[in-house]
């Protein structure tokens, strides 16, 4: 949330003393930039700018390190560039990183969309499309540049309509071919998610097994994984977030980057409901979770955007 009673000078004069002094006041970043929202943010970067003639990016960049470092740097940039960001790096150098691609991708609204692709070719020259195309293939490229697009419908639901869509996903996980495939993403990726409900609910009824379950039982690979992250987040767009956050701090001995990125890209969204979410399913606190597996200023910084309730100290 916005901080009340902001002042951007005497913020941009305090970080310069944080980061310009003898030693870097990592406690004073901290309270700072996590307590003050996107906006106010780059308010104060400009301030700083003016103030000592220095970029605030790349002065944090030089003073910090490691995951503390992703942190800070992440909460600088504008969320279309952040996104736009975390996609550059997951494509760029060797192997591509296909779970950062499904989870920005899948759930990303149109006008998120939009502003992501416009922030990527500003700040990488490049178009987002013609990169997603040369670093993925087959039918898991081809939904992901659907899914670019931004083109989902919205707010519109026809239940006549919803019980062919279902016929045709039912199909698509008998057959598999080809053409089922791409049938089975473009209804995934174009209707909207009222619309989708319905479908969803239909598909039940036909087949008498759930879509998640459907699809883990038809497809396989990055194709399967995406098919599956668009549906979770059709149903419950935090509690997609919450389980991959789960996955990120327990399966993988955190998975710093996914953590970072969740934690930054929804903190003025739904970061809120995602910590509702997480405590409901797995039991513990995402304060509790981070708190066990982090360490350090970075431990604190992320600790201080996700926030906690007062049972979660």
């Amino acid at each position: 949330f916005p901080a009340p009673n902001f002042n951007p000078i005497m913020d941009a004069q305090m970080l310069g003393g944080a980061l310009q002094g003898f030693y870097c006041d990592k406690d004073m970043l901290i309270n700072i930039l996590t307590q003050r929202c996107n906006a106010q943010r780059l308010m104060i970067a400009e301030a700083y700018q003016s103030m000592y003639g220095r970029d605030l990016i790349g002065d944090l960049k030089e003073q910090l390190s490691d995951h503390f470092k992703d942190v800070m740097v992440g909460l600088m940039y504008p969320p279309p560039l952040y996104d736009a960001h975390e996609l550059w790096h997951a494509m760029k150098g060797v192997g591509t990183d296909e779970n950062c691609l499904i989870e920005i991708l899948a759930s990303r609204t149109n006008g998120e969309l939009f502003q992501m692709r416009e922030a990527y070719c500003l700040q990488y020259s490049n178009n987002l499309q013609e990169d997603i195309y040369s670093e993925t293939s087959g039918h898991f490229r081809d939904t992901l540049m659907n899914l670019v697009q931004g083109t989902r419908e919205e707010g519109y639901a026809d239940p006549a309509m919803a019980a062919q869509d279902a016929m045709v996903l039912w199909e698509a996980c008998q057959q598999k071919t080809g053409e089922h495939k791409t049938m089975l993403q473009m209804i995934l990726c174009n209707k909207s998610y009222q619309q989708l409900w319905l479908v969803f609910q239909e598909f039940q009824n036909i087949s008498g097994q759930d879509m998640v379950d459907a699809i883990n039982e038809c497809y396989d690979g990055y194709f399967q994984e995406l098919l599956v992250a668009i549906v979770l987040c059709v149903r419950d767009k935090p509690a997609y977030f919450a389980y991959r956050l789960y996955s990120a701090i327990h399966d993988f001995g955190f998975h710093n980057k996914t953590v970072i990125r969740i934690i930054i890209a929804r903190s003025e969204i739904d970061l809120l409901t995602i910590r509702k979410r997480y405590k409901e399913r797995y039991g513990k606190s995402l304060f509790h979770d981070i708190r066990n597996f982090a360490s350090g200023h970075y431990e604190k910084a992320l600790l201080a955007i996700c926030a906690g309730d007062a049972e979660d100290y």
